[in-house]
């Protein structure tokens, strides 16, 4: 494989375009590393062309959010018969859509009350028939809690659903759990270890995803073997039933008797905060070993 030519494609057209370009140029580093022939291409423009005239053979996909993440980039690949790491085209388009993720799941794994707002909704009136609170108030095909809003009155709600409105036309509002917040990573089909989640003000925003220094990543988490082994099964269960290939994470709130399952990320970030290389290296798996391990998977009809 060593002497194909790996495209990694990274930046795009998404608000989470600043992350997709750190996390593709931490990538192209480790394949560099690794001796792999390794070219970076941004997908903000021109990508077809940029893809032929490389001479890309594998794609390494690094596009975090829209025209990345949700299946549209997958398809492109396919039809130029350009393996590509990840997954697929449908399992792409479930995960980026919180509301359509969580139907599926639902039949396995418990998920926090919620509703669906779009275009046509009567927001003054959802508002109105909304008297449980707190509420989180979230895009539905956003990533890196972009748009999301915790809520605690029926203003507040009011002006979130406009806000994540900015971001997506379609927003999901959830019963807010309390619990402690964890991750779990599947890669190539086994759950790696378990990441507790702790952030400084309470709440994993942005800020305290990618800003050093700002939350603390207990690694393995604290639970009992059998929680802990829940877990792990939960996370792998979910991205079975999506048909999620590669690497994944899976999220979950913990409370005192329950786990809920949040979301699923089909292309988890790979910065120096990240959470996939934390739970990998806690797995003995250093950077370098892990990209190798996802570049080496690539292919396509995922």
């Amino acid at each position: 494989m060593k002497s194909k030519r790996i495209a990694v494609i990274m930046g795009g057209d998404s608000a989470e375009r600043d992350v997709s370009l750190r996390t593709g140029g931490a990538v192209y580093e480790a394949l560099i590393q690794r001796g792999y022939d390794a070219v970076v291409i941004d997908s903000a423009s021109r990508l077809t062309q940029q893809l032929i005239e490389s001479g890309a053979e594998i794609a390494f996909i690094a596009v975090h959010g829209r025209h990345g993440e949700d299946g549209t980039l997958q398809g492109l690949l396919e039809m130029m018969q350009i393996p590509y790491t990840g997954s697929g085209v449908l399992a792409s388009a479930i995960a980026i859509d919180k509301d359509v993720t969580k139907r599926m799941v639902a039949s396995q794994l418990t998920t926090a009350d919620s509703f669906l707002v779009d275009e046509h909704s009567d927001i003054e009136t959802l508002c109105a028939n909304c008297n449980d609170y707190p509420q989180v108030v979230k895009p539905v095909r956003e990533g890196s809690t972009l748009g999301i809003t915790i809520v605690k009155n029926r203003q507040e709600l009011y002006q979130a659903i406009i806000f994540a409105q900015t971001f997506d036309r379609r927003v999901l509002v959830e019963q807010f759990i309390s619990g402690r917040e964890v991750t779990v990573s599947v890669l190539l089909g086994k759950a790696l270890p378990v990441i507790e989640v702790v952030a400084a003000d309470g709440f994993y925003d942005y800020a305290a995803k990618y800003t050093a220094g700002t939350t603390q990543y207990i690694v393995p988490a604290q639970f009992s073997d059998e929680q802990y082994n829940e877990l792990q099964l939960a996370a792998v269960a979910s991205c079975d039933s999506i048909g999620c290939r590669g690497a994944a994470r899976v999220d979950f709130i913990v409370t005192e008797d329950q786990c809920y399952f949040l979301e699923v990320n089909t292309i988890p970030g790979m910065t120096k905060t990240s959470l996939l290389p934390k739970a990998a290296a806690c797995d003995g798996i250093d950077f370098a070993a892990l990209v190798e391990s996802i570049v080496r998977d690539a292919s396509l009809d995922r």
